[in-house]
């Protein structure tokens, strides 16, 4: 059994990890331990009381005991009001406006399977696969019960945290912080690991130490944004790649949220994850309940390279869902940079011949196919196709495109509406307006209001007739704005704060019901490129457009950081043309494709005007990636070297571990450079292994290693040819 509960001591074992928690003699659910696994040993023991001055006493014992306060105490669940002071995760005011809470524990029990969440995405297994604690705590003052939700799979070293609130009693109560992750460590000097940055230049990772003040990360932008990434780590200061202990979390959650952090006076250090409280209430009326979105954990005693394993796992078999996941992904050609507004038909029709020369699999249309657009002001929301600019139908198009062996994609934003538009024109109503004030404007567009039912519904209805007429396999979600100004004109004046939330539930029904209606469609997640990379998004779109920016020299550093909490196989990465149309820069081309074959891989050029030498190198490229595929999608994957060394190397091995591919992009070239060497990893050590290169000379052995000394000597990186030259190295079992 992977739970365990005996006397109110409740411990969760993985196959490497253990997470125990207690109820003690006041019913306080106290949080005792999470680290390696250990036996099921009660380590409250470890709990050392002291009367520490400012920290008050419960009135149960605050006569008797000044040992014990709520204000040092590791608790499940830490609650605004009751003596606590530090950062708390649950906050909600009654119906006498009184924001104090004391939980007490009533029962737990363990369920078989994996729990699910209404409306929200969730880690999923068979029931063989995990186990599910659920364990009731209630405040009888203020009549709010909460059921904390645990997922175990233990195969994976994966533990997920959720929480459902129900008001059991007769009046009112407002929620105004439901975090789903509520976890203490008593001791510990911890370094925060996050992953920042902006649009064009995501998740760029950054390292600092948790000293005694409170540390956050979040988003109040109406998505996870490109700013602040849904995934954290906190590590011991020693940890590195392969050595010392880390904690991961990841929020399944596509919209706004906050991470907290604090060491406090006795040098405990508590974590937060959930919702942004910022921009969040919820009123729950008696017999109401709410469901706050699940966090997911992993631990590793081995440094970031298995904790990231740990959760690459679980998204690849437990998160992404449907027949794309385990199927090899199409490479697609985009016509965006090709053209970007300014094509048409024949145009279109030309750069899928010669894509389906070059053995491509899916042309996919971007922006400019509908309304009267011919630029970014206008016309989005209005989601018919310009069949005068195309010079035929979508139907027509779909048709012509997959005569010629390619599977057919659009580009929509279903979430944006022009102020130039005739949806706009008929249904000002649907804006996310405050009533009385000018708008914010990006890009010329408004936000539609998602949290409506009917606004839903038109979106619903016009996705499905466009994917029904043109045959569509593939669409490209994306959103291009960040949300203000946010008001619904059917939400009650005292229920505004609910907008965030319900809105990004509205975005989850409208996936959700595509994916029922047409099981078969591929969904790339898109928020001006990396905006919601989030684990939530991934439950609906099997991959993500990971950046605007496609230069393959920041592409290094954008999905290295990918790297850390997201699988290659969600990772949307393209070669594009130079000079780089985000960057200036110029790479060469097999680099560019080096880079964007640990994702999805595809094409963001105008192949028409490519030379026949070129054509025949992207023929080369696409045979090497569907070669090669399933060590992209489903092996094991190893950062061998980072951004700031000379040379980015990484590795995918396969789950037998009877192959491994080495990619590697130097950052530069100088003369009579120093040899760099690579100490490959997750090969089988008495395993003999051949190691070639793949660049035309793939007959050509460069060495014949038993896996012992490959992972123990390493080896020599070919050296750079030009600047910013690339290699791929493969190694065989033999």
């Amino acid at each position: 059994m992977a739970i365990i509960i005996s006397s109110g001591l409740i411990t969760i074992h993985t196959d490497h990890t253990t997470y125990q928690m207690k109820a003690d003699e006041l019913s306080t659910l106290l949080h005792t331990y999470y680290g390696p696994r250990i036996d099921d040993t009660d380590m409250s023991q470890l709990i050392v009381p002291r009367d520490r001055g400012f920290s008050g006493n419960p009135y149960e014992v605050g006569m008797f005991d000044k040992t014990y306060s709520f204000d040092t105490l590791p608790l499940e669940l830490s609650a605004f009001g009751d003596g606590d002071y530090r950062i708390t995760g649950f906050h909600a005011e009654d119906h006498l406006g009184a924001r104090a809470l004391r939980f007490r524990f009533r029962e737990a029990k363990v369920l078989p399977g994996k729990y699910g969440l209404p409306g929200l995405p969730a880690v999923y297994a068979k029931e063989s696969e995990a186990e599910t604690l659920e364990v009731t705590l209630a405040d009888e003052d203020a009549g709010l019960l909460v059921r904390l939700l645990y997922g175990v799979l233990p195969d994976c070293d994966v533990i997920t945290r959720a929480l459902i609130v129900e008001n059991e009693g007769q009046n009112p109560v407002r929620l105004l912080k439901t975090a789903s992750l509520s976890l203490d460590f008593l001791y510990g000097d911890f370094d925060l690991i996050t992953f920042h940055g902006r649009h064009a230049m995501e998740r760029k990772m950054e390292r600092r130490s948790i000293a005694h003040s409170v540390h956050s990360v979040g988003s109040v932008r109406g998505m996870s944004s490109h700013h602040y990434n849904p995934f954290v780590i906190l590590a011991d200061k020693n940890t590195d790649e392969t050595h010392g202990q880390c904690f991961g979390f990841s929020f399944l959650y596509s919209g706004e949220f906050l991470f907290e952090a604090e060491k406090d006076q006795a040098d405990s250090t508590r974590v937060l994850m959930g919702i942004h409280p910022d921009d969040f209430t919820w009123d729950l009326q008696p017999g109401d309940s709410f469901a706050a979105p699940e966090v997911m954990m992993s631990m590793s005693g081995e440094g970031f390279g298995l904790l990231s394993r740990n959760f690459h796992r679980t998204i690849r078999e437990h998160v992404i869902r449907g027949p794309w996941r385990d199927r090899r992904r199409p490479v697609l050609i985009n016509n965006w940079e090709a053209t970007y507004f300014n094509f048409n038909g024949q145009k279109l029709l030309e750069i899928a011949d010669t894509a389906a020369a070059c053995g491509l699999d899916l042309f996919v249309l971007d922006d400019g196919w509908f309304g009267k657009r011919n630029l970014d002001d206008s016309s989005l929301g209005d989601w018919v196709p310009n069949e005068e600019k195309l010079g035929m139908t979508l139907k027509e198009l779909g048709e012509r495109i997959r005569e010629k062996g390619l599977m057919f994609g659009i580009w929509v934003e279903p979430e944006g509406f022009s102020t130039d538009s005739d949806l706009y024109r008929k249904h000002p109503d649907w804006a996310t307006i405050v009533p009385g004030r000018k708008p914010d404007l990006s890009r010329h567009q408004l936000i539609l209001d998602f949290t409506r039912k009917d606004v839903q519904d038109y979106i619903l209805e016009r996705l499905t007739s466009i994917i029904r007429e043109g045959g569509i396999s593939y669409i490209k979600w994306d959103l291009n704005r960040s949300i203000c100004d946010k008001y619904s004109a059917l939400l009650p004046v005292k229920r505004q704060g609910e907008f965030a939330h319900r809105y990004m539930l509205g975005v989850y029904r409208i996936l959700e019901e595509l994916l029922r209606s047409f099981p078969d469609l591929l969904i790339e997640g898109c928020c001006g490129g990396g905006g919601r990379f989030d684990a939530g998004m991934l439950y609906y779109t099997p991959q993500i457009w990971c950046s605007d920016n496609s230069d393959a020299v920041s592409r290094l550093v954008i999905q290295y950081g990918t790297s850390f909490g997201y699988p290659a196989s969600a990772m949307g990465a393209h070669v594009s043309a130079v000079p780089n149309h985000q960057t200036g820069r110029t790479t060469p081309f097999k680099t560019r494709a080096v880079t964007a074959m640990s994702g999805t891989f595809g094409y963001e050029l105008d192949i028409t005007k490519m030379s026949g030498e070129e054509r025949e190198e992207i023929r080369r490229q696409v045979g090497i990636y569907r070669e090669l595929n399933s060590l992209v999608r489903e092996g094991d994957y190893y950062r061998l070297s980072t951004p700031d060394d000379v040379c980015t190397v990484w590795e995918n091995v396969s789950p037998d571990r009877t192959e491994a591919l080495v990619s590697g992009v130097w950052h530069g070239v100088e003369a009579n450079p120093p040899v760099f060497y690579v100490k490959p990893q997750g090969l089988i050590p008495d395993r003999t292994y051949a190691v070639s290169y793949l660049d035309g000379d793939s007959d050509k052995t460069a060495a014949v290693m038993s896996g012992a000394a490959i992972m123990a000597g390493g080896l020599p990186c070919r050296m750079p040819a030009m600047e910013y030259d690339s290699f791929l190295m493969k190694l065989a079992a033999v």
